[in-house]
């Protein structure tokens, strides 16, 4: 009896220390405009669309026609120390097709702008226009190592090779604050860690996250 007791004490209380952390983590969960840091995701646009090829999936891809992307902006995140907000807005009112278009030549799909205004940019705490104007200002402040501005073979590369390139090409960056993703094989994306006022900082748990194989291809880039 006593031990059955002693059993029913902890297990409440580790359900009441559980209920005071999730409380503590939701206690800004989603609120507009509450986070700490920035992540500007750059996708290698060639890797995309061969992961797209070898899905099949029939449906055309706007990315992936005849126009030579490189590294196109996947989003600009809003991020917490320790994981994300999303999806933050209350109601379901659309941005502005002409906003829309206006992005296509840093994000080069509809459908891709609509969904990081939905899942990330309704979380800045920024009307649509001020939240893409912001992407442009993170993707003007980044500047591409030149050995990838003309890739026209696939290149095989490490990720500290990678990331050796962004902080050479782009000062005050360091390791610290960017992150290189991968799928099984290709490069697919460079994730880099930005103030709310657009300077490089270091993100621990973005870094973490990396990508852990020795060798990644860089496909070319399309008619190259």
């Amino acid at each position: 009896m006593l031990k059955a007791i002693s059993r029913l004490a902890i297990f409440v209380a580790i359900s009441l220390s559980l209920t005071l952390t999730v409380a503590a983590q939701d206690k800004r969960q989603n609120e507009p405009g509450q986070f700490d840091f920035y992540v500007l995701a750059l996708s290698w646009s060639p890797s995309f669309c061969a992961a797209a090829s070898e899905r099949a999936s029939g449906r055309p891809l706007q990315q992936c026609g005849e126009r030579p992307y490189s590294f196109v902006v996947h989003g600009l995140w809003p991020q917490y120390e320790q994981g994300f907000p999303e999806y933050c807005q209350r109601d379901k009112t659309r941005i502005e097709r002409d906003l829309v278009t206006s992005m296509l030549d840093l994000m080069p799909a509809p459908q891709l702008v609509y969904r990081q205004w939905d899942k990330h940019g309704t979380c800045s705490g920024l009307p649509p226009r001020a939240y893409f104007d912001s992407v442009r200002k993170a993707r003007a402040l980044m500047k591409i190592p030149p050995q990838y501005l003309q890739v026209t073979t696939p290149l095989t590369v490490t990720p500290d090779e990678i990331e050796d390139a962004f902080v050479g090409a782009n000062p005050g960056m360091t390791r610290e604050a960017i992150a290189v993703r991968c799928d099984s094989q290709r490069l697919s994306e460079v994730r880099v860690c930005l103030t709310k006022d657009f300077r490089f900082r270091d993100c621990g748990e973005v870094d973490r996250r990396a990508c852990g194989r020795d060798k990644l291809v860089m496909p070319p880039v399309r008619g190259g």
